[in-house]
């Protein structure tokens, strides 16, 4: 895939969110409307077009953790705020290529994480599990080989201790589960057909009202051999 090929080329081992999030899109997976913008002019355009509430994150090849540094701003909701949340992400990177992806305001109260690691052994596996920010503690996750059918993907949804909040609960509806064995099977494919994808991190995938929506990711590539 181009956008992939054109990382490997210029030496990046991450893909940016938005970088990302393209990918996915491609792959007919779910994510957020958002628009990447460099100046406060872009910004304002940006918004009108998605409309308020939005989030704001620092955007760059370079950002890991971007909560941790300060580079997130949700449910902003008025010029002001847009302005000086702007003002600050970009004074709080320090990266070559920076700018701010003005993100649409996805709200669910289910956090899910989708993934995928290259095994030396067993090639691109696929991980499904609890998302949000207590992924790392819980640890409540399945796998599967990929390439992934329908069946494979049901079931590791039914293998998390957690799969409870996939269905009907506290007036939530069930989640379509369809949908979500569509996002499985489509990150499996990521794996299999672009070979300089290292590890997909989609965190949180976010149930909006039923459906799968991807709110976060991080694509990590191999490293362009000399």
């Amino acid at each position: 895939m181009r956008i992939i090929e054109k990382a490997v080329k210029a030496g990046q081992t991450m893909l940016s969110e938005y970088e990302s999030k393209q990918v996915l899109a491609a792959y007919h997976i779910p994510v957020t409307q958002e628009i990447l913008v460099d100046d406060v002019k872009d910004l304002l355009s940006a918004i009108q077009e998605i409309g308020y509430p939005v989030v704001l994150k620092g955007c760059s090849p370079e950002i890991f953790h971007k909560t941790e540094k300060g580079l997130i701003q949700a449910d902003i909701r008025n010029d002001k705020e847009a302005r000086t949340a702007f003002e600050g992400i970009m004074t709080n990177m320090d990266d070559t290529e920076k700018a701010v992806l003005v993100q649409e305001m996805v709200k669910g109260k289910r956090e899910l994480v989708v993934g995928l690691t290259r095994d030396a052994q067993f090639g691109p596996c696929v991980m499904f599990g609890l998302g949000g920010i207590f992924t790392e503690i819980l640890k409540d996750i399945s796998f599967r080989i990929a390439p992934l059918e329908k069946r494979d993907a049901l079931e590791m949804m039914k293998e998390i201790k957690a799969h409870k909040i996939l269905e009907a609960i506290r007036g939530m509806v069930a989640a379509d589960l369809d949908a979500l064995a569509e996002i499985l099977i489509n990150v499996g494919r990521i794996g299999l057909e672009n070979e300089a994808v290292k590890e997909i991190d989609i965190n949180p995938v976010i149930i909006s009202g039923n459906k799968p929506v991807a709110v976060d990711a991080l694509m990590v590539l191999e490293e362009r051999k000399a």
